[in-house]
């Protein structure tokens, strides 16, 4: 039996989320039935993170095992054909046994996309959250760096959430301009349910000079969900890269992600 890891890029639009549901689409489901006709026995694969509804990815990993005879290629063009038109697998590895998309992982990279201008988007309406009033990106990245290191996160964490400690360590926060795009690009060792968007969020109202700079400490102190500010949409959310220990050898995610711009590895311009 042989693990294979998977690098998948998806349009999360029209899925419910990544984690298969009886009754709705979404992106486990579909990539499962499309690895499972590969392999010819079905798979159940394992995500570094599981994405909300509407929610797009870079590049996702995720693993399984089969005793199907594949070669990596093989995997990646397979599955990509007879996997729905939205979703993509970048890239196919064979992996010890003993990696796992979700516990092997280092850190997780999130971008953020605000379309920031007057009138709403049409061709980018289901891949950029749009704010019409003008934002600060300097204010909204001097302000993220408040959540810098391990803290609780209680004040930008979903009600649903089922992780069993609020801690995170936030590693990476930055917000830049480029033209009419607003960009968030946040990493961590891991994060909360709809903790980036709840981020966002609160960050917004500093851009629009709702909120000062310094209250996103002050959210972060008080550790109460209702301080804050409102949960941002999912359609301008993308996971955007995983980070995993070199013994691995997995492709280079900033590099195999850097799609929507070149700042994803090395940050604002």
């Amino acid at each position: 039996m042989a693990r294979i890891a998977l690098g998948i890029e998806y349009d999360g639009s029209a899925y419910s989320g990544w984690q298969k549901q009886a009754h709705a689409r979404s992106v486990q489901g579909a990539l499962q039935d499309a690895v499972g006709a590969v392999a010819d026995h079905p798979v159940e694969l394992t995500a570094a993170g599981r994405t909300d509804a509407g929610v797009h990815a870079l590049v996702q990993v995720a693993h399984f095992d089969s005793d199907a005879s594949r070669p990596p290629h093989a995997w990646a063009l397979g599955v990509t054909a007879a996997a729905p038109d939205d979703l993509t697998v970048l890239w196919a590895r064979a992996v010890p046994d003993r990696f796992h998309a979700r516990y092997s992982a280092l850190s997780r990279t999130y971008l953020y996309r605000v379309l920031n201008r007057p009138l709403r988007p049409a061709l980018e309406r289901q891949r950029v959250c749009w704010v019409r009033r003008p934002l600060d990106a300097g204010a909204m990245h001097q302000a993220a760096q408040r959540l810098l290191g391990e803290h609780d996160f209680s004040s930008f964490r979903a009600a649903e959430c089922q992780s069993s400690t609020p801690m995170r360590r936030l590693l990476e926060a930055e917000v830049w301009r480029h033209g009419e795009t607003v960009e968030f690009k946040v990493r961590a060792n891991a994060f909360l349910h709809h903790m980036v968007r709840n981020l966002v969020g609160s960050l917004l109202q500093v851009g629009t000079g709702q909120r000062p700079e310094d209250w996103m400490a002050e959210l972060l102190e008080a550790r109460d969900r209702t301080l804050a500010g409102p949960t941002a949409p999912p359609q301008g959310l993308y996971f955007a890269t995983v980070e995993y220990p070199a013994e691995f050898d997995l492709p280079s995610q900033p590099q195999a992600c850097g799609r929507l711009g070149s700042h994803l590895g090395g940050g604002p311009p």
